[in-house]
């Protein structure tokens, strides 16, 4: 049986699984965003800005939503994309945990969208899919985004060298977390 997704909704967003008629605009987006991405993203695959690449894209995330491996989402405003949040690797028994990743329209940063995104979907990955940890890991130099992980009361746990290979080159990461246990504690 397939799987529904209501999407999550605040006073200024609805982050929703990404559909066909979602490409155009995503592919604006991306290519909006390509430098301000470009510091902080893997090298892009050939074809990345093209709507065949998408297609399939937007397939294979739906597929990994129903098979329980991920929850990637588009963050609206209006109808508009401003960002996209990805929970990955979902990881069951013992370990309950998953990956985040996440960005936003340079237009949209530091207004808050995030941090209210980020707040209602982390609610969702708690408390309706019952994961124990989510991960972020961050490039040291990206204050911003170190900051809103320390908002939302994630725990620095230390430095990864050369952990990812970002922007054509293996960069340092600090590794990030935030538990149920922390997530109830603060709200």
């Amino acid at each position: 049986m397939k799987k529904s997704f209501s999407p999550l909704k605040t006073k200024r967003l609805t982050l929703d699984l990404a559909t066909a008629q979602d490409i155009s605009d995503l592919i604006y987006f991306l290519n909006k965003n390509k430098s301000f991405f470009q510091p902080w993203d893997p090298t892009t695959p050939p074809k990345f800005y093209e709507r065949n690449y998408w297609k399939e894209k937007i397939r294979l995330y739906n597929q990994e939503y129903q098979s329980e491996k991920a929850l990637r989402l588009l963050i609206k405003n209006n109808l508009n994309i401003i960002g996209m949040i990805n929970f990955t690797n979902f990881e069951k028994e013992p370990f309950q945990n998953v990956r985040l990743g996440y960005k936003i329209d340079k237009d949209y940063q530091g207004q808050g969208y995030m941090l209210e995104a980020l707040r209602i979907s982390i609610a969702y990955i708690f408390t309706t899919l019952h994961y124990h940890r989510i991960e972020a890991n961050v490039i040291p130099s990206n204050t911003r985004s170190r900051n809103l992980l320390k908002k939302l009361g994630f725990i620095e746990h230390g430095l990864a060298p050369n952990y990812l290979k970002i922007n054509g080159k293996w960069q340092d990461h600090i590794l990030t977390s935030l538990t149920i246990e922390q997530y109830n504690s603060a709200h």
